[in-house]
């Protein structure tokens, strides 16, 4: 019988030791099961990432430029690879970013330490252009070495300048939205957004953005330089 639970104890501390292993033990932000891929093409990975109260991602790897925006508030600290847990930092609702890669790749985990579920809207940009373009599609919100994010909030009836993008692009909807998207010849097309609903649009487009709706709405679009 003591042997039995010598064997038991033993195998217990097994179990737990491979799953300390599993938790330290980087994988590839996409094979993260907290990171969704929802998009990917040859130039950009579209990733929405959740965390519920208390979660923490497993240690991930990320080997591009990013850029997106926090669709809710939220708290949480990050972990680099072999380093002390951060302190708690919040990141607002609507809040665009624009980070480089400069020492890639970077490992790290993220662990949700607020009341409220984290979510994020997170695109990979996968290939860091050579001879970036000097075409700039309305002023910047934030912007890397790959790519130029334009914020619009629009208040409801408001409509944005008209302005060109001459790059590829993602136009994301960061609230829900009822949004007129119209050409300078008077063409329009509307569409009833939700949340982190977007496109990817690989020709020229010139355009305004106007907000049908009766609340504030926010679009933001990420641009290819």
């Amino acid at each position: 019988m003591k042997i039995a639970w010598i064997f038991l104890l033993f195998l217990a501390a097994s179990i737990a030791a491979s799953a300390q292993d599993r938790a330290i033990m980087p994988v590839p932000m996409e094979k993260e099961p907290h990171h969704h891929v929802l998009f990917r093409n040859e130039f950009i990975e579209v990733i929405r990432a959740t965390l519920l109260p208390g979660e923490s991602t497993l240690f991930h790897t990320h080997s591009h430029d990013t850029a997106g925006f926090d669709l809710v508030t939220s708290t949480t600290t990050e972990q680099l690879l072999g380093k002390p847990e951060g302190t708690p930092s919040i990141s607002h609702a609507g809040e665009v970013s624009a980070d480089s890669c400069a020492d890639c790749p970077i490992t790290h985990r993220v662990h949700n330490v607020g009341s409220g579920p984290m979510e994020n809207f997170d695109v990979e940009l996968l290939q860091r252009p050579a001879r970036p373009s000097a075409s700039v599609a309305a002023p910047i919100a934030a912007e890397n070495a790959s790519a130029r994010v334009y914020n619009w909030v629009l208040a409801p009836g408001a409509t944005s300048a008209m302005h060109t993008h001459k790059r590829p692009y993602l136009i994301v909807a960061a609230t829900p939205l009822h949004l007129k998207m119209t050409a300078p010849g008077g063409q329009s097309f509307m569409e009833t957004l939700k949340a982190g609903d977007f496109h990817w649009v690989d020709f020229k487009v010139m355009h305004t953005l106007t907000n049908e709706g009766e609340a504030k709405g926010q679009i933001v679009e990420i641009e290819l330089k």
